[in-house]
């Protein structure tokens, strides 16, 4: 019995350092890949920058979405002031709940609003290998999200990984990040 409760006891101890291994990979020395103070930092200032989006100009209707960000989702543009510097920002509305149709999140967007995942294009040099794009998923409140670890995703998400927001939209044609300018219209 007491062998059984130490091999368990292992077992478990090696799969935490395998995941803590895998969550907190270093970008470069004492860098974590995401969900740092600093990426934290950035984001929250970056939900202050993008106040007011949904009166933004450049956005698009409400269309049908897929896994990973929502039922419906809408798409903005705008450049916004983080730290008195200017980025590209692309924001995404993942809209979900039981009844949401198309018509019902076009017209009550506030009320089926599940999360606001964020591309914000960082200075050169931030992450080359992925165009500079910092990315973070937002609560329909602001605050930053967590993955299942409880890691901010915020960041470089998932950069080196098998899962997230860089290698998913690394996949995107002439390696831009964005999926909507490989569909045709």
């Amino acid at each position: 019995m007491k062998r059984a409760v130490v091999y368990a006891t292992l077992a478990t101890i090696t799969f935490i350092v395998f995941v803590l291994t895998i969550s907190l990979q270093s970008i470069g020395e004492g860098e974590m890949a995401f969900g740092g103070k600093e990426d934290i930092a950035f984001a929250n200032k970056t939900w202050q920058a993008m106040a007011g989006y949904d009166k933004w100009p450049m956005k698009s209707a409400v269309y049908p979405g897929e896994s990973p960000h929502g039922k419906f989702l809408r798409l903005y543009y705008n450049i916004v002031n983080v730290d008195k510097k200017p980025y590209h920002v692309i924001i995404k509305d993942n809209f979900g709940g039981e009844d949401a149709t198309l018509e019902k999140v076009s017209e009550s967007p506030k009320k089926y609003l599940a999360a606001v995942t964020v591309m914000v294009q960082r200075e050169a040099g931030y992450d080359p290998d992925n165009n500079d794009w910092f990315w973070v998923k937002y609560k329909a409140d602001g605050t930053v999200d967590k993955n299942p670890m409880g890691m901010a995703l915020a960041g470089r998400v998932g950069k080196g990984m098998d899962a997230g927001c860089v290698p998913c939209h690394s996949k995107a044609q002439d390696n831009d990040c964005f999926f909507t300018n490989d569909k045709k219209m």
